[in-house]
């Protein structure tokens, strides 16, 4: 059973699909108790998951999961982890953009935690390789969400973040949640780790998403995100009694 596992959800990135993967395998070479690499097919009309499954002879780690239909990159992580073996997720967009050099800096705190309480390692992407429009939309909206959250973290927008599976899985779910990780991690009692983290240009392809669209969506997302931290369960239970206490 590996002790990591990295999920990657594409959408029409049949151009991006070796590139991510050789660089995955060669970041994760070295993983204690070794690593999984899974691919979440997002309902893609190109050739992701044909591409896919022609380098699994090359990647004997590598499984491919298809959706039905496209369901959004929350929906594709989410199905990604819950098929997952590893105790420590990866997640990085399959776009490219995200270095996967970049991964040992997620899962290396996790693996090494001593204390169990770190749940979370978000990447904070530096000299970010978008459009001038997209990285002012992008600071507008993490502004708002830092001023509404109080989550601590200047870019939950970056694909690359590491988590324990079992955390993860106890969060609420909703379409867009992976922008907000850093809050819902919080809001459970865990830590949350921030690094910063590189940046690069699209390997092949277009965006599966425009500035507009992540506006619209990101308006409801954070009033209900604000909902879910005030309604948390506050009490915990203490240890439980043994018969000489």
């Amino acid at each position: 059973m590996p002790s990591v596992s990295i999920v990657i959800p594409m959408k029409n990135e049949a151009g991006n699909v070796a590139a991510v993967v050789g660089e995955i395998a060669t970041a994760c070479a070295g993983v204690a108790g070794g690593f999984e690499i899974i691919v979440v097919d997002d309902g893609s009309t190109d050739a992701t998951a044909e591409t896919v499954r022609g380098l699994m002879a090359a990647h004997p780690g590598l499984r491919l999961i298809s959706h039905d239909r496209s369901g959004g990159q929350s929906a594709a992580v989410h199905s990604g982890v819950t098929a997952a073996a590893g105790t420590v997720i990866c997640t990085l967009d399959g776009d490219g953009q995200n270095p996967p050099s970049e991964l040992p800096k997620l899962f290396t705190p996790l693996l090494d935690d001593a204390t169990g309480r770190l749940g979370l390692v978000a990447g904070q992407r530096v000299g970010r390789q978008d459009t001038l429009s997209k990285r002012y939309a992008s600071r507008f909206a993490n502004a708002v969400r830092a001023w509404m959250l109080k989550d601590g973290t200047r870019d939950t927008g970056c694909g690359l973040k590491g988590f324990r599976r079992d955390a993860f899985l106890t969060l609420p779910y909703f379409d867009h949640m992976h922008r907000y990780l850093p809050a819902l991690f919080k809001r459970d009692g865990w830590e949350v780790a921030l690094v910063d983290v590189s940046h690069r240009e699209r390997g092949a392809g277009r965006s599966n998403y425009n500035n507009l669209q992540r506006a619209l969506v990101g308006i409801h997302d954070l009033f209900g995100v604000a909902w879910l931290i005030r309604r948390r369960k506050k009490a915990r239970p203490l240890p439980e009694a043994t018969p000489d206490d």
